[in-house]
């Protein structure tokens, strides 16, 4: 008796669902980059607003790292941190397809690398916060350093990347990107040097303006992740689906 074997379509099956799989996992790493500015400003925001004598226009986020309820704010660096980093390894793909290499999402990951490290030590009280302190320390403590030292590529890193970026976008004829990532690199240059003399207390001016110059120096980078976010998935479902609108 013979017997007729079908050829099995197992692997096939597999190989045609691969690519939708790969597809989902990097649209979730993309979105990680999305969620996590507005995660993060809503928790150091609601954690602010419920401490007494904590000024957001004056005082650094992470001085809410003090207090009882300073595990919120270390948590919130973590989480944020892991997201970022989530997200620097999420953009390889899209980064590529624009013709570059590995510089923009090692640059994303070094961010949320340095925002967990953050997380993990403290800085020392700055600009009166908390009450009775100095408005900056006279003797920095060891841990305060490694804290700056990590925080250092936020502030760095994340304008690096919008500008390497914004050159992919301008060899791609993507004008409107480009121009936006230039911006907004060039943006954090500037309100992190202001905040950082305000930080100093350097000028009696912006001083008392040190946290939001912090706040927008911050916002104006998280915003430009989650805006390249939403930009390469939208690209990644019109390589998927060749009738969804860009």
């Amino acid at each position: 008796m013979t017997s007729t074997r079908q050829p099995s379509t197992d692997g096939a099956d597999q190989a045609a669902h691969q690519p939708s799989r790969q597809g989902a996992g990097g649209i979730g790493l993309l979105v990680c980059g999305m969620v996590a500015g507005p995660l993060f400003f809503a928790i150091f925001s609601i954690a602010g607003a419920l401490r007494s004598n904590y000024d957001p226009l004056r005082h650094p986020i992470s001085s809410l790292m003090f207090g009882p309820g300073g595990w919120v704010q270390s948590v919130n660096f973590l989480l944020t941190g892991t997201f970022v980093t989530l997200f620097g390894w999420g953009v390889r793909s899209s980064v590529r397809a624009l013709g570059g290499g590995r510089t923009v999402p090692i640059l994303l990951i070094t961010v949320g690398i340095g925002l967990i490290g953050a997380g993990l030590f403290a800085p020392d009280p700055l600009s009166g916060y908390p009450p009775g302190t100095l408005p900056t320390a006279v003797h920095p403590s060891a841990h305060r350093a490694v804290h700056d030292l990590c925080s250092t590529p936020v502030f760095t890193a994340l304008p690096a990347a919008c500008i390497v970026l914004a050159r992919r976008f301008t060899k791609n004829s993507m004008t409107s990107w480009a121009v936006y990532s230039a911006i907004s690199g060039t943006l954090m240059v500037i309100f992190f040097v202001l905040s950082s003399v305000a930080f100093a207390q350097g000028s009696a001016l912006l001083t008392p303006i040190g946290g939001l110059l912090q706040r927008l120096t911050l916002a104006t980078g998280f915003a430009w992740m989650a805006a390249i976010g939403w930009r390469f998935i939208r690209s990644r479902r019109a390589q998927a689906h060749p009738g969804f609108r860009r």
